[in-house]
């Protein structure tokens, strides 16, 4: 690096710090002392190693850059300024009612592929990308994703760290912003690299300590990093939080402020000058993406009588979806063979991903995998899901499209017992915005659902039953989501099932006959959203209305019935699962938590005059 390239990147850097700054002053908000600490770190990346078409950030080979500490939003507003995508004016809307430039980044702004802000979630995501570019795009593309040294407390950029170096992604490199200090206080290593540098090694990457403040040291670990084969590269960063203002350079308790005399910090930092321009350097390579072939969709077909687990209709479903669509891919928690993904794994190897035990890195890699325009399907049991959650809502504020499949709902499973049985998801995937929550019956259901799930927006999640359930639908059946099925008309009440309970629910209507009680038995199907005009109507003809569900009472479709009818109120009882289940078999369970026929025959003729 020459002595003119040296001052345009120190330049640079300082034009960084101060537009940080601007930025924050004028909203009156942001984290401008977490963006000054990262100032030559991106300074050098834009204008050395980034390679990017300005005029098209949709290009398929432009690299990707992951603002993982999200909060440092300021600085990546000041690097698409330099780079000619932002103007200063739209610059000073940070934080604006109605501005694309969020507190935290937003795929609003161009070049942001999905919203951070949740620290452990960029890195996960970058991993995606990177596992995106090797496997399925099959494009030389580099993802650069700048991480927060605080953050790395986080159990999922471990989780992230290890799959990366376990799949050797050359194409992946984290910069990490040691700047020793957190929200609070002091981080857990300081500035001790070495620390930061062992941990990386352990997990398969290649690590190089640096000086976060030398355009000569960081030139030299960018390129280094883009050379790199057979496997990732963590570039580790000594900083100072708040770099170049003695107010808050190095000090704890300015995190997340904006600096208490802007004017002043502008003075030390030179003031604001003739903006500079960075010509990028656009991707080396062209060319479009890899896509693999599709086809006729053949369903599979179930007759009527047999005995089917969803689950195992799941799996062949999907494989038949893969068949037909080349963009939908799979990904596991290492329970294949419960959730039965391995017949997708079985007939599409080569757009299967396994992540074992690692449910965050799991939804992450799928979000950056829908970034890119493929169909994710995401599977294991839907107690495990939980874990990702924040993942999960993290991607419905990235406005990401994802297909979640939770397998062992509720306390049907059996003799597994509690840590296994998803009694939360129905209540928690309805609680996400947009999301669409699906529990179907049978296996022709199952079928049609998983092959409607991909031709829909946002979070979508289905829910399978582990043991066999009757086939009580004919495969030609349809499922319009938000819909639901009328399976008996009686004129007396009118029971509410989804899933494993329209089978009970069946069985209590044949019981109820016996007692000469008439009922109209729904299959709620489509949870979110549901078909509230004719829940209404059918609740309105009867008069009383019985909610069964294998889930906790809180949130699920009990609640969802409620909600529906609150215009239009009529008695309504809820049986769900009550209390905390042990071990037994599927029968039993069904019985003990008092959602069975019986306890649905006994809550329809409590309700009778």
């Amino acid at each position: 690096m020459d002595e003119l390239d040296y001052r345009f990147l120190c330049e640079l850097a300082s034009q960084l710090r101060v537009d940080s700054v601007r930025a924050a002053a004028a909203a009156g908000s942001g984290h401008p002392t977490s963006s000054m600490s990262a100032a030559e770190l991106m300074a050098v990346l834009l204008a050395r190693q980034l390679r990017v078409n300005v005029e098209n950030p949709a290009d398929p080979a432009n690299d990707h850059l992951v603002f993982s500490k999200g909060h440092a939003s300021p600085l990546l507003y000041a690097m698409l300024k330099a780079m000619g995508v932002v103007s200063d004016e739209e610059l000073l809307t940070f934080r604006r009612r109605g501005s694309r430039l969020e507190g935290h980044p937003t795929p609003d702004v161009p070049f942001v592929d999905v919203a951070t802000g949740s620290l452990g979630f960029g890195l996960p995501v970058g991993v995606g990308l990177a596992l995106t570019a090797r496997r399925l795009d099959r494009l030389p593309n580099h993802v650069w994703v700048l991480c927060g040294d605080s953050e790395l407390a986080e159990g999922s950029m471990w989780e992230a760290f290890e799959h990366a170096g376990h799949e050797g992604l050359n194409n992946l490199t984290v910069i990490v912003d040691v700047n020793r200090l957190g929200q609070r206080g002091p981080t857990r290593h300081g500035w001790d690299l070495g620390a930061y540098a062992a941990r990386l090694g352990a997990f398969g990457w290649h690590t190089i300590e640096i000086d976060g403040h030398d355009p000569g040291q960081i030139d030299y670990a960018l390129a280094d990093a883009r050379a790199t084969r057979r496997r990732p590269t963590a570039i580790i960063a000594r900083t100072c939080k708040g770099r170049g203002v003695s107010a808050v350079e190095d000090r704890e308790g300015k995190h997340g402020k904006p600096l208490a005399d802007a004017e002043q910090a502008l003075g030390e930092l030179g003031g604001p000058r003739s903006p500079l321009t960075v010509p990028m350097t656009p991707p080396a390579s062209q060319g479009a993406p890899y896509r693999y072939a599709g086809g006729p969709l053949v369903l599979p077909k179930y007759e009527l009588g047999d005995e089917v687990a969803t689950r195992t209709a799941f799996g062949d479903a999907l494989a038949a979806l893969g068949t037909a669509r080349g963009d939908v891919v799979a990904l596991d928690g290492e329970v294949a063979d419960s959730t039965k993904l391995e017949t997708f794994a079985k007939a599409h190897p080569e757009r299967f991903f396994e992540f074992y035990i690692a449910e965050q890195q799991m939804v992450a890699a799928a979000t950056g995998m829908q970034a890119r325009g493929w169909t994710p399907y995401v599977a294991t049991f839907a107690a495990f899901l939980t874990r990702a959650y924040d993942f999960v809502r993290m991607a419905a504020v990235s406005r990401a499209g994802l297909c979640l499949v939770g397998s062992h709902g509720g306390v049907s499973i059996g003799e597994d017992g509690p840590s296994q049985m998803g009694l939360e998801d129905l209540a928690a995937f309805r609680a996400v915005h947009g999301s669409t929550v699906l529990y179907p019956c049978d296996a022709n259901q199952t079928a049609r659902l998983v092959a409607d799930m991909a031709g829909l927006e946002g979070i979508r999640y289905l829910r399978t039953t582990r043991g066999e359930t009757p086939v009580i639908y004919g495969p030609d059946e349809e499922f319009p989501v938000g819909g639901c099925k009328v399976l008996r008309t009686g004129g007396q009440a009118t029971i509410v099932a989804a899933g494993v309970t329209v089978h009970e629910a069946l069985a209590a209507a044949d019981l109820l006959a016996g007692d000469g009680v008439s009922v109209t038995v729904i299959d709620a199907y489509s949870v979110k959203p549901l078909d509230s005009p004719e829940l209404v109507a059918m609740a309105t003809a009867t008069g009383r209305v019985v909610t069964v569900e294998d889930h906790w009472p809180e949130g699920g479709l009990g609640d969802a019935v409620l909600s529906a009818l609150a215009e239009n109120p009529v008695p309504v009882r809820k049986l769900a699962v009550a209390r905390m289940p042990g071990s037994a078999g599927s029968a039993d369970q069904l019985r003990d938590a008092g959602i069975d026929r019986t306890a649905i025959r006994e809550a329809v003729l409590a309700l009778l005059p």
